[in-house]
């Protein structure tokens, strides 16, 4: 509890402090927003700075700082432009109430009108012409961000050529020895430069301030990714279920957990010094940078304690031996450190214009340092490889693209070592750099695909809670959930590549607002010759699409169970309506993600243009199938349910599709018959139109029988038997007397054709049973005697032949 106590103090120490140097600030130097024109005066102003200082071509100039700030401008630009259209909107709103100039001849307007037009029209122009202006200024700042993106490429790949001396030569330490005194002396007035805010900060205005925020900074730092992390732990336990959602969110935690850590006491320690802008400009824009790096760094120590979990074998992501693991433990630790000495070395060096034996010393020493640590890596891996091999036990088989990843690190840290000793130090910097780069994207990547994964299995787990709602509410089978799993967490690892490959892609020092700017370039619009494609406009016709399909399933759920069964429609009906609406909603939604995504009615012309050449070859069938599935769910001539008989197949309709029909037979089978042959064929509908069922039994009886007697017997059963229709009566009829006996036809109707196989065999037995209590025999067939003489004359065995 005291950790965490002392967590929230730091929190509020850092969330508190702006708010109270504002208040102090408020009252002396609160001034609005500029207007609209003095606000696009300055960005000209700004914009024409940045293009002087680039035609001065000094070699030191900060590209990646003038980039930005035209990259700012173009924002602020496109901020201002965007703030204006409604004003204008407005403006022509009012014009349009007013309506048009008065024509010739006409009444004339009123005074009164007639200054507010004039006054609406100078507004409204003024107002074209700022938006207008903005428009511009924004896309000056995009070309000129253009340029001196064009520039850096340029001047980057001369320094990548460029050959100094090596670390091996004379030359080398003596350019370095000559140039150390003065920036040392440089390092030095920086050094006092910061003794001095530290001391304007100690002045009893601040004083307090400064030993609350050193003394946060330090408690979270040292008190802080313990406690911290524990309560993560047991906040993964007890909220997220079962599973390996628990390992990942676990994993995320401890990155952001460290990352806040450090970088949370680095904040507190710059907002104690500069509590009272004890800082000039200069200095605290150096401050932030440094603040900045130590969010990287710890970002990059978090990331790969999280990835490694040296400490709890069953959380960790990779597939790593516990030897492995623990023989890399202290890595993370280290690359982080590497990290932030790059950067504070970096920022320190520009800040101090260091000299350029210096800035190649420091380079090249880092060079070696990040490159050492991965080759250490590698090497270790190596070691615990062979060990398992050596123990007989089988490593776990890598990935291929691990194993690119391996050799790709491998092949840089050599390149690195040689761009070092070879004198090309600009190279190995870029190499070294790129590869801690390189592992900070893939880990990154790695760890969120691991926790969209486990997030999209847990979430729609029919075991869990939230898989069990989401059956209920949309009628998901299990199978359904598990592809939905399969598709959501495969599209966004997808998308986690895509941006991974363009931070990979951001040219190299690019600061985090020109990442993110790059990151949304690529998934903005982009045109192959006469194709436009727009990936983030694609991304949300899927998720329209996804939604609409959800919302079409729900609505025909409610209407199969809540609305239908209280109407008149029979089964057959029901089904047919419902399936006709899906295909129709289906339609629009689909014309609306296409609408969406970009797609024109001219292109689904095209689209429809093409496939009518291939509807003409091949797809004639298909057509005629799908259109005849219209018909007959328009039309209804079957429905499901229907008991119908055509070419040789006879059976109930269990499913009527846009492409064929599922006709089930009696014995359970299944046959699919193409719609086109509904259509087309004579069909024989037993049960349309409610048709009733006719039972009709031929009974045989001798010549001798009583024959009103065996007709009353046949009625009585007829008419007795409780699924027989009153109307039309039963009915007995003598047909024929042919051969030596009499043929009776009893005729009865049921309320259905389905009924009539369990009625007759229900008469039967009737019958048969009255017949026999009667004493009325059934003919039976005439038989003939044939004998074959021997040939002694002797007659041979009789052999009965039954009568013709």
């Amino acid at each position: 509890m005291p950790a965490l106590l002392r967590i929230l103090l730091a929190l509020s120490l850092l969330i508190g402090s702006p708010l109270l140097r504002a208040q102090d600030a408020a009252p002396a130097g609160a001034s609005s927003a500029p207007p609209p024109p003095q606000a696009l005066a300055q960005l000209r102003k700004q914009l024409d700075g940045i293009k002087t200082t680039l035609s001065g071509k000094q070699v030191n100039v900060p590209l990646a700082d003038l980039r930005s700030m035209a990259l700012d401008v173009q924002q602020r630009a496109d901020g201002i432009g965007d703030a204006l259209e409604p004003q204008l909107a407005s403006l022509q709103a009012k014009l349009t109430v007013l309506g048009p100039v008065p024509a010739q001849g006409a009444p004339a307007e009123t005074p009164q009108m007639r200054a507010q037009r004039r006054q609406l029209d100078r507004d409204s122009n003024q107002l074209k012409a700022e938006i207008d202006q903005a428009r511009q200024l924004s896309r000056d700042g995009l070309h000129l961000s253009t340029q001196i993106a064009s520039l850096r490429r340029e001047r980057f790949q001369t320094q990548l050529g460029t050959r100094t001396a090596t670390p091996f030569s004379r030359a080398f330490w003596s350019d370095l020895r000559h140039s150390l005194p003065g920036d040392l002396a440089r390092l030095g007035r920086l050094g006092g430069d910061a003794r001095e805010a530290l001391a304007a900060a100690w002045q009893p205005p601040g004083r307090w301030p400064l030993l609350l925020c050193l003394l946060g900074a330090a408690l979270v730092l040292l008190f802080g990714h313990r406690p911290l992390g524990r309560r993560l732990l047991g906040a993964a336990c007890r909220r997220l279920p079962d599973g390996h959602l628990r390992r990942s969110a676990m994993a995320v935690g401890t990155v952001l957990s460290v990352t806040l850590d450090v970088g949370l006491a680095a904040l507190l320690a710059h907002l104690a010094v500069d509590w009272n802008d004890a800082l000039g400009d200069e200095l605290d824009e150096l401050a932030r940078a440094l603040v900045t790096t130590a969010f990287f760094a710890a970002y990059v120590a978090g990331l790969g304690h999280a990835v490694l979990s040296a400490r709890r074998s069953s959380w960790r992501l990779p597939a790593l031996s516990d030897e492995a693991a623990q023989s890399l433990r202290a890595l993370p630790w280290l690359l982080g450190a590497a990290a932030l000495l790059l950067g504070a070395l970096e920022r320190i060096s520009g800040y101090i214009g260091a000299s350029l034996a210096s800035t190649v010393f420091v380079r090249a020493v880092l060079a070696l340092v990040i490159s050492g640590l991965v080759g250490l890596a590698l090497a270790r891996l190596a070691r615990a490889r062979r060990h398992l091999l050596a123990t007989g036990e089988a490593p776990v088989r890598r990935p291929l693209w691990v194993g690119v990843l391996l050799a790709a690190l491998g092949l840089g840290v050599v390149l690195a070592w040689l761009g070092v000793v070879t004198g090309y130090l600009a190279f190995a910097f870029f190499i070294a750099w790129q590869m801690l780069w390189l592992g900070v994207i893939v880990a990154t990547v790695y760890l969120l695909a691991y926790l969209l994964n486990d997030a999209c299995n847990a979430l729609l787990d029919p075991k869990q809670a939230s898989g069990r709602r989401l059956q209920a509410a949309f009628g998901l089978s299990p199978s359904a959930l598990a592809q939905a799993a399969a598709v959501l967490s495969g599209v966004g690892r997808v998308l986690l590549v895509l941006c991974g490959v363009a931070a990979l892609l951001a040219p190299f020092g690019a600061g985090p607002q020109e990442l993110l700017g790059r990151v949304g370039h690529f998934f903005g619009e982009h045109q192959y010759g006469g194709l436009v494609i727009k990936p983030g406009a694609v991304l949300r016709a899927i998720v329209v699409f996804t939604l609409g399909l959800m919302a079409i399933r729900a609505a025909k759920r409610w209407l199969i169970e809540q609305v239908l069964p209280h109407t008149a429609l029979d089964a057959g009906v029901q089904s047919s309506a419902v399936t006709l609406l899906g295909y129709v909603t289906v339609v629009v939604v689909f014309a609306l993600a296409l609408s969406i995504a970009g797609v024109s009615l001219q292109n689904i012309a095209w689209i429809a243009s093409a496939l009518s050449v291939g509807i003409g070859f091949g797809l004639q069938a298909i057509v005629q199938n799908f259109i005849s599935g219209l018909i007959l769910l328009a039309e209804q001539p079957v429905k499901v349910g229907d008991w119908v008989s055509l070419s040789g197949v006879e059976g109930d309709i269990r499913r009527i599709s846009v492409r064929a029909t599922e006709i089930q037979l009696g014995d359970r089978s299944t046959v699919i018959v193409p719609n086109s042959q509904l259509i087309t064929q004579n069909v024989r509908n037993v049960t349309r139109a409610g048709a009733q069922g006719r039972v009709r039994i031929l009974l045989p009886m001798p010549l001798d029988t009583d024959a009103a007697k065996a007709r009353e017997c046949m009625l009585d059963a007829l008419q007795q038997h409780p699924a027989t229709l009153d109307t039309p009566a039963p009915m007995v009829r003598l047909d024929e007397i042919v051969a030596g006996s009499m043929n009776f036809s009893a005729v009865a109707y049921v309320h259905s054709p389905r009924d009539v196989a369990g009625v007759r065999s229900d008469l039967l037995f009737d019958i048969l049973r009255r017949f026999a209590d009667a004493g009325l025999p059934l003919s039976t067939p005439q038989s003939m005697v044939v004998r074959t003489l021997g040939p002694l004359g002797e007659d041979s065995p009789a052999v009965p032949q039954p009568a013709t």
